[in-house]
C-alpha cells in the first residue's frame, strides 16, 4: 500500500486534535495515512517547511491557520485537501479553495448536539418549563401552576424554524414524533423541500406572530447580522418563547430585552449572545424572563470525538473515489455558518 502523508494542524495544541480525533480515529487513519508531526503554531512553519511541502492531506479542527493564499502555494505545494473536525471553515476556506485545494467539514456532525438541545428545549418550552421553574422558586407552586395552566402544550402547536440549513432541518426531522404545525422562514429552501420536509414556508413576520416557540438556525453572515428587530420580537405572543442557538449577532438584543420587558410571559432561551459572554450591565443579566446558558448547544466532550469520525469516514470516500458529502465549496460559503 502507498502512504500518503498527512499532518496535524491546529494552534490549540494536541490536546485539540486528541480530543476531536479520538484513538480509534486515530488508528483507522493511521492504516493508509503516515502522520508527520504535528504544527501547532505559525512560527513552525519555516522551519517545517521540509514536512510541508511533502504533505497531502491537513487534519485539524477548531484553531485552524488562516494561511494566506501565497503562504499555501510556497509552503503546501502538494496539498490536495483539508479535513476539518469542527464546524464554520469561514476563517480559513478561500485560501485553499482558490489554491485548488478541497475543504471538507463536520459542519454535519456539530448539527446533531445543537438540533439535539434545540429540540429538547423547544418541548420543554411548550410546557412552560422555564417560567414554571423559575416562579416556583420565587413566588411558589401556585403562581407556577397558574402560568402552566395558561400554556397551551405541545399537542397542535406551531413552531417557528428560522434557517432550515444542516441544523434546521435536523430540528424539523426530531420534531416529527411530535404534533407540531412547524412554520419556517428560510428564504433558500425551495418549496418542493418544504414539502419534502412536511413544513410552511412563510415569512419572518409570520413566524414571530403566530408561533408558540421560534429557534433561530440561521446561518451567521453580513445577510443575517441584525436581521431581528423590535419589529419582529414585538409580535411574540404574550407566552411565546424564543430559542437562539444561532448567533447573538443575528438579533437586535435591546430590541428582544425590550419585548421581554414589555411582556414579562415571553421567554428567551440564549445560548449565544453578542458579544459572549454578556456584559454585566446587559438586561438580559436581569430579565426574570431570559435564560443564559454559555454557548453549550454545540459539540462538549465527547461529543466533539463525533467530528473527528465524520473527518475519517469521509477521507475514506475521497481516497477511494467515492461520493463525498461534507466537502465545502466557494458556492456554500456565501450561505452557510
Amino acid at each position: 500500500m502507498e502512504y500518503r502523508n498527512a499532518i496535524f494542524m491546529t494552534r490549540n495544541g494536541w490536546k485539540a486534535i486528541e480530543k476531536a480525533y479520538d484513538r480509534q480515529t486515530r488508528d483507522a487513519l493511521r492504516k493508509s495515512l503516515y502522520f508527520l508531526e504535528g504544527i501547532y503554531g505559525l512560527d513552525q512553519l519555516e522551519a517545517r517547511k521540509e514536512d510541508l511541502q511533502k504533505t497531502d492531506y491537513i487534519f485539524s479542527t477548531w484553531g485552524m491557520f488562516p494561511l494566506k493564499e501565497e503562504q499555501i502555494r510556497e509552503v503546501l505545494p502538494n496539498l490536495k485537501a483539508v479535513f476539518y473536525a469542527a464546524g464554520s471553515v469561514q476563517g480559513f476556506a478561500r485560501p485553499y479553495l482558490a489554491c485548488g485545494v478541497r475543504v471538507f467539514s463536520a459542519f454535519a456532525a456539530n448539527a446533531v448536539p445543537v438540533a439535539e438541545y434545540a429540540t429538547a428545549q423547544i418541548v420543554l418550552a411548550g410546557k412552560g418549563f422555564y417560567l414554571a421553574e423559575r416562579l416556583y422558586k420565587r413566588k411558589g407552586h401556585r403562581e407556577a401552576r397558574n402560568y402552566v395552566q395558561r400554556m397551551p402544550g405541545n399537542y397542535g402547536e406551531k413552531v417557528g424554524i428560522i434557517g432550515a440549513g444542516a441544523i434546521g432541518k435536523l430540528v424539523i426531522s426530531n420534531l416529527k414524533n411530535y404534533k407540531y404545525r412547524i412554520l419556517v422562514f428560510d428564504p433558500f429552501l425551495p418549496q418542493e423541500k418544504a414539502d419534502e420536509l412536511g413544513v410552511e414556508k412563510c415569512d419572518l413576520k409570520t413566524v414571530f406572530e403566530e408561533c408558540l416557540v421560534i429557534s433561530n438556525h440561521l446561518a451567521n453572515n453580513e445577510q443575517t447580522r441584525g436581521m431581528m428587530t423590535y419589529e419582529y420580537f414585538s409580535r411574540m405572543r404574550p407566552n411565546a418563547v424564543f430559542i437562539n442557538t444561532g448567533r447573538g449577532a443575528q438579533l437586535v438584543e435591546a430590541d428582544l430585552a425590550r419585548a421581554l420587558a414589555e411582556v414579562p410571559t415571553r421567554t428567551a432561551v440564549l445560548d449565544v449572545t453578542d458579544p459572549e459572554p454578556v456584559k454585566p450591565d446587559n438586561p438580559f443579566c436581569t430579565l426574570e424572563n431570559v435564560f443564559l446558558t454559555p454557548h453549550i448547544a454545540g459539540s462538549i466532550g465527547d461529543e466533539v470525538a463525533r467530528m473527528g469520525q465524520y473527518m475519517m469516514e469521509e477521507y475514506g470516500a475521497f481516497a477511494s473515489g467515492s461520493s463525498c458529502r461534507y466537502e465545502v465549496t466557494e458556492a456554500m460559503l456565501k450561505t452557510m455558518a
